[in-house]
């Protein structure tokens, strides 16, 4: 655990200001194709599945849990874990663990959103539960 580190603004444009916006307000938001009803992660205007224009913004619960991940043991801010969770709506997101001892990760490993504060919006990451 590191908590210290600073993070970087996220950089937004106008696609994606929307999902920025509602993350100050700590809300962290998917969208749904109206067409095919499939929920996708990271929030884009057309579909990644039938390729509709028909999206909508819908919140997430920020519910997850650990499909893949990998320790990172050198790098020169310390020791990260990355990973693959699978929200509780549906879509997969790559993401960091953090606040926890990376030791005790495990796949299949229930998680939770949580916001790490930027001189912009917030960036989403996911805890253990």
């Amino acid at each position: 655990m590191n908590e210290t580190r600073t993070y970087p603004a996220p950089v937004t444009n106008p696609e994606t200001a929307p999902f920025w916006e509602a993350a100050k307000a700590g809300k962290f938001m998917i969208k749904r194709c109206t067409a095919c009803h499939e929920a996708h992660y990271f929030p884009r205007s057309i579909c990644p599945f039938c390729f509709s224009e028909q999206t909508v913004w819908e919140e997430s619960s920020g519910e997850a849990t650990i499909y893949t991940f990998s320790l990172m043991r050198k790098s020169p801010s310390g020791p990260y874990a990355i990973a693959y969770v699978t929200l509780k709506e549906g879509p997969s997101l790559q993401t960091n663990i953090i606040d926890c001892d990376l030791e005790m990760i495990r796949i299949g490993q229930k998680v939770k959103l949580s916001w790490k504060p930027t001189d912009g919006a917030p960036l989403p990451f996911f805890t253990p539960v």
